[in-house]
């Protein structure tokens, strides 16, 4: 069970409501009224949760669950204790946090302005905005209905945030357009200079960094990320962007829908991912490559030519994650034989 002190929980909920939300099957014979009040994980759930199984490396866990009711694939169900109610589904993660979600919606802060909020008087907001304490707005922002602003936000002139979008404490935006329902979590620092000069053995010339940041609908930007505003070109994240805490995006960047970017990725300038690209954690990516539509780059590689689209890469440098595997195997026999 959540803490409640930090999670409010809703229901309780019906197993047929809760498959209904999922878009999961009730197997024949189940009760579809069965009530399920929380969720848990399957070692710890009892008769009133719900769990899941969606890696088969539990799938004993999930034979001696005593929860009331667990999502799985249909090959998985035939384990499932007397007990319990498979619910039916493809992706049972998926049908999980839909799941959750209904449980443990999103609190809806009052829509207030705080006494202590700076905003100019040209700035216009939507209805039903939420303005916390110390943030700063600025002139001609424009920001749309059901916004929630954090406390010590700053938000400088001309920005444009769309309707339910969430701001977390203490983040920072300039020179930059935000798409509708997207979430930026504290510290995220958005809009700033890219890091663009000239070297001079007499001193770096700075170039000025006249572009924007454009994020679309859907993008999720963690903790303490930083994304450069583009240096002529705009800095782009496209629709559905899930991005990790401590991202380092550079300028004139552009990122494709639904990608996923994980903790301390770097990116350098000008570089261009297409959609649904992956990136592990620590990866680093050169300036000014092409990563294709669904491109795999593992966790710690260095990026320096383009990926194909749907290619998988691996290492430093980064190559295919076969010749990867290769090279790595011909080592591990060159170490053997030194050492015999």
């Amino acid at each position: 069970m959540a803490d409640p002190r930090f999670f409010t929980r809703a229901g309780p909920f019906t197993v047929a409501e809760i498959a209904a939300r999922a878009g999961a099957e009730l197997p024949p014979g189940a009760d579809p009224e069965l009530v399920l009040v929380d969720v848990a994980p399957l070692e710890t759930a009892g008769p009133g949760d719900l769990s899941f199984l969606d890696n088969r490396k539990y799938v004993d866990a999930f034979a001696a669950s005593r929860a009331g009711a667990a999502f799985v694939r249909p090959e998985h169900a035939g384990r499932a204790p007397s007990t319990l109610v498979p619910l039916l589904a493809k992706d049972p993660y998926k049908a999980y946090a839909l799941a959750a979600r209904a449980f443990y919606p999103e609190p809806a802060p009052p829509a207030t302005i705080s006494p202590t909020a700076v905003i100019d008087p040209t700035a216009r907001l939507g209805t039903d905005v939420s303005v916390g304490p110390y943030a700063v707005i600025g002139a001609r922002v424009e920001i749309g209905d059901r916004c929630r602003i954090g406390s010590h936000v700053v938000i400088g002139d001309g920005v444009i945030i769309a309707e339910d979008v969430r701001i977390h404490p203490h983040c920072t935006l300039s020179h930059c357009f935000v798409g509708p329902r997207t979430t930026i979590f504290p510290g995220a620092r958005i809009g700033q200079d890219g890091f663009g000069f000239a070297p001079d053995p007499a001193g770096h010339v700075r170039v000025p960094q006249l572009g924007r940041v454009i994020i679309g609908a859907d993008v999720e930007i963690g903790a303490n990320t930083t994304i450069d505003r583009g240096a002529g070109p705009d800095t782009i994240v496209g629709d559905g962007a899930m991005i990790d805490n401590l991202v380092q995006i550079g300028h004139n960047v552009a990122i494709g829908r639904g990608c996923v970017l994980v903790a301390q990725v770097g990116i350098s300038g000008s570089t261009k991912l297409g959609d649904f690209v992956m990136a592990g954690g620590q990866v680093g990516i050169a300036g000014h490559l092409t990563i294709g539509t669904g491109a795999r780059l593992a966790a710690k590689c260095g990026v320096m030519r383009d990926v194909a689209a749907g290619v998988t890469v691996c290492g430093f440098p980064a190559v295919p994650i076969k010749e990867f595997m290769r090279q790595f195997a011909a080592i591990e026999r060159l170490a053997k034989k030194r050492g015999k």
